[in-house]
């Protein structure tokens, strides 16, 4: 690993970009306990600055995705909390407060909903949370029916975002990017859906 990163220093230079180490952490992934206690992670240096090491508990955010190095999904429902949880007693319009929730939270969910597997009670877990966020926006108490926010609008209701549905667009999305690639991903990809 140290081999390509003495190569970065070279690479950056001739784009002209810098690489902050302060903002740069290593995270070792491994859910084997046993190992992770007997080996300590390992000291990389990029320009000479050694990166700092995260605690594999410690939440942290890769291209939008949230998650720890053993794998805990548990950032990216409390970052759906933390969303949920600002629409409560705001002073924003109802629709600017939905937008803000699924500029804060849908977006968490988004971002991690083709990497994680969910489980179907995790789904059901988040969906409550966004109907709550969705009806916080409204200033409706939680005893509220939330037929409102799942109908289309074609049937009287708000067509709210909920998480099967960008589940659905993100499995296809990743899908689509898949079949662009190399003809051998093409050939896995077929063969694993038929």
């Amino acid at each position: 690993m140290q081999k390509l990163l003495n190569v970065v220093p070279e690479f950056t230079a001739w784009c002209g970009m810098q690489i902050s180490v302060k903002k740069t952490y290593l995270v070792v992934i491994d859910n084997d306990k046993k190992r992770r206690e007997q080996e300590p992670a390992p000291l990389l240096k990029i320009n000479r600055e050694t990166f700092q090491a995260m605690n594999l508990d410690d939440a942290c955010r890769n291209l939008g995705y949230w998650g720890t190095g053993n794998g805990s999904i548990r950032a990216t429902r409390q970052k759906i909390i933390a969303a949920r949880d600002l629409n409560k007693c705001h002073p924003l319009t109802p629709e600017l407060a939905t937008e803000l929730f699924k500029s804060k939270g849908m977006k968490v969910f988004r971002f991690s909903a083709a990497l994680i597997v969910w489980s179907e009670s995790e789904l059901n877990d988040v969906k409550r949370m966004c109907i709550q966020a969705y009806k916080n926006a409204w200033h409706l108490p939680q005893s509220t029916a939330s037929a409102l926010f799942i109908f289309p609008k074609t049937h009287a209701g708000k067509e709210s975002t909920v998480p099967m549905t960008v589940l659905t667009q993100e499995l296809l999305l990743h899908a689509k990017r898949c079949m662009e690639h190399a003809c051998n991903m093409r050939t896995c990809l077929k063969k694993s859906c038929w």
